[in-house]
């Protein structure tokens, strides 16, 4: 609702959630243009309810973020701003701690207090190099998105890609529960020739701390094995993934 360049549409991939969310997604409906992608709980499909959204969707460029992260107010901005053709963007994100996760508030979004480094510090965050992302200033997120060693992977809290790409590579490997699949959607791009560009110091999103109790070490490491066969074989569409093949 406070974004610079505000979106065409909003796939909201919804892996199995109540009433409550859907009579709240059905609110904020009504002043934004939302649809709604759901499918029944049956576990972590976080890999099939996004191949549904991808389906759905009708714009030809598609940013991806996770329900857990706040944009800051230049976010579809940025992306908009390096969409190029042959490339995917990279973003991160910057992780706040549980007390502060907690106790954010919407005023504090809207406000921008919530990307103030000096705000943030004044609510008890640390110092870490990390805190870098939030200095806002244009040369130095530039320079830095240059210089990080960090890879520029497709990372699902914070990464876009042209749609047609996104069909291309048959979507995500629903054969993937939690750990990983978003990298594994990226690395397929890798294989059709996409390149990447690096933008988690242009692109900000704050990420709130939950906890995890989908993470399993089963999952990671099948996820892991699919990552490694798909760097192999170089594969770009997967089997099993918006089109059953």
């Amino acid at each position: 609702m406070h974004q610079t360049h505000m979106a065409d549409e909003i796939l909201i991939a919804d892996d199995g959630s109540g009433e409550e969310t859907r009579l709240l997604i059905e609110r904020f409906s009504k002043i934004l243009p939302i649809k709604h992608i759901w499918h029944e709980d049956n576990g972590f499909q976080k890999s099939t309810i996004l191949n549904k959204a991808i389906a759905a969707a009708t714009a030809d460029y598609l940013i991806t973020t996770d329900q857990d992260c706040v944009p800051r107010r230049d976010f579809i901005e940025t992306h908009v701003k390096y969409a190029e053709k042959g490339y995917l963007l990279s973003g991160g994100y910057f992780k706040l701690p549980m007390d502060i996760s907690l106790a954010l508030t919407e005023d504090d979004i809207v406000s921008g207090r919530a990307f103030d480094l000096k705000w943030l510090r004044s609510q008890g965050l640390g110092i870490s190099f990390k805190n870098t992302k939030l200095f806002n200033i244009d040369w130095f997120a530039r320079m830095m998105n240059t210089i990080t060693t960090a890879k520029a992977t497709y990372n699902g809290c914070n990464a876009s890609a042209w749609r047609e790409d996104m069909l291309a590579i048959n979507g995500y490997n629903e054969d993937m529960q939690y750990g990983g699949q978003d990298r594994e959607v990226g690395e397929r791009l890798f294989n059709m020739g996409i390149k990447s560009k690096q933008i988690r110091y242009s692109a900000i999103v704050v990420h709130l701390d939950h906890k995890r109790p989908y993470k399993t070490r089963e999952s990671i490491e099948k996820n892991r094995a699919i990552r490694r066969e798909t760097r192999r074989s170089g594969i770009v569409k997967t089997p099993n993934g918006i089109v059953k093949l």
